[in-house]
């Protein structure tokens, strides 16, 4: 695996876990931008802000767990490809309903864009009412 794809490895474990930006920043350039055509990450716009995003997810669902599908690295753009997926159980309080108990198994993927061997920008291809759905929230 290249550089660019140990990082990206390391990012989504961190991100994945929960870790939020004080766990990821180091992969990340500071003012690193993120995109997703979710409505539930709708003007979450900064990578911080989508680590932080992602870390308190598991106020409602404790139990969060993600796993690297595949990734891939295309080393002439400077992109890494990773395809993970997320498991949990709505067990906490928080979100939009009491705890479900209900679980989530969704699939994502990030395409990030590196600059100098830290992540410049991440695109997350994720289908969010799925998982609303799955957890019993709509």
């Amino acid at each position: 695996m290249t550089d660019i794809g140990e990082i990206a490895k390391r990012f989504f474990e961190a991100c994945e876990a929960g870790g939020g930006w004080e766990d990821c920043e180091q992969y990340c350039h500071p003012d690193a931008t993120f995109r997703a055509q979710a409505a539930a990450l709708e003007g979450v716009d900064s990578l911080p802000a989508y680590t932080e995003w992602m870390k308190g997810f598991f106020t409602p669902v404790p139990d969060g767990d993600a796993e690297i599908s595949s990734l891939g690295v295309d080393a002439a753009r400077n992109k890494v490809l990773v395809y993970g997926v997320f498991r949990g159980t709505h067990t906490g309080e928080g979100g939009p309903a009491a705890p479900t108990g209900k679980t989530l198994e969704t699939d994502s993927v990030y395409e990030m864009t590196f600059d100098g061997g830290k992540i410049r920008h991440i695109t997350k291809i994720w289908n969010d009412m799925a998982s609303m759905q799955q957890l019993g929230w709509v």
